[in-house]
């Protein structure tokens, strides 16, 4: 079973890839939260296309938004040098824009998961606090956030697992560069293209099946007790 043991080159590659999840994950929950509240408390002229954007990464092809993110938040991109200018944030080629990389592509199962279970919740209880003198953001604090607490968690670990399996956008974005921005997907794509690296590839394969069936199942038992709550209510 010696086959089994990971080098310290393929370490790197697993603790860079939930590195990268953790932020990508914990960094767009905030902005995650309010874009499913607001899908699914609020009508407004242009929610479709609000809703389609958040969707978009879904259905472009990841090498599409890799390149889109390149263009934008890249050295001489409008976004990419202002941040670079003012505040000496980097994107490209670094850690940070793997990151945001995998945030985007993982954004719309985080907002889809918090969207439900927001969509859960009985209005009525808001109301009760509301009639007490609860201003709307401590109704949101302390009635509808403990409420929707399962569903942010399985937002959180879809968000995760989404995250530790993306590859186009991010080597599209930040190429892939062991140490920096080599995550398990661009590690495995590596050692298929040199010889000898079966067996590194399959390791690594059998790593990311662990960790991605460890989140879904996670994830399944969040759902059920949304599911539960719904069906109570």
């Amino acid at each position: 079973m010696e086959w089994l043991v990971l080098s310290p080159d393929e370490w790197t590659a697993v603790r860079l890839s939930i590195w990268v999840s953790l932020w990508a994950s914990l960094a767009s929950l905030p902005l995650g939260i309010a874009i499913a509240w607001v899908l699914a408390r609020k009508e407004f002229w242009g929610k479709s296309v609000l809703n389609g954007i958040v969707h978009l990464p879904l259905i472009l092809p990841p090498v599409v938004t890799g390149y889109l993110l390149l263009l934008t938040f890249g050295r001489r991109g409008p976004v990419g040098s202002v941040l670079e200018s003012c505040c000496g944030i980097v994107f490209s080629f670094r850690w940070t824009g793997a990151a945001l990389a995998c945030a985007i592509m993982a954004f719309p199962l985080m907002v889809r998961a918090i969207r439900l279970s927001i969509e859960a919740v009985d209005r009525k209880l808001e109301a009760a606090a509301g009639t007490l003198g609860a201003n709307p953001v401590w109704v949101f604090v302390t009635i509808t956030l403990p409420l929707i607490l399962p569903g942010i968690i399985a937002g959180l670990i879809l968000a995760f697992a989404k995250a530790m399996g993306e590859f186009g956008a991010t080597i599209t974005f930040v190429s892939n560069i062991p140490g920096e921005t080599q995550t398990l997907p661009s590690a495995i794509y590596t050692f298929t293209q040199v010889p000898g690296g079966n067996l590194g590839a399959l390791r690594l394969t059998l790593v990311s099946i662990a960790i991605a069936m460890m989140a879904l199942i996670a994830s399944e038992i969040f759902a059920r007790r949304v599911s539960r709550r719904m069906e109570i209510e």
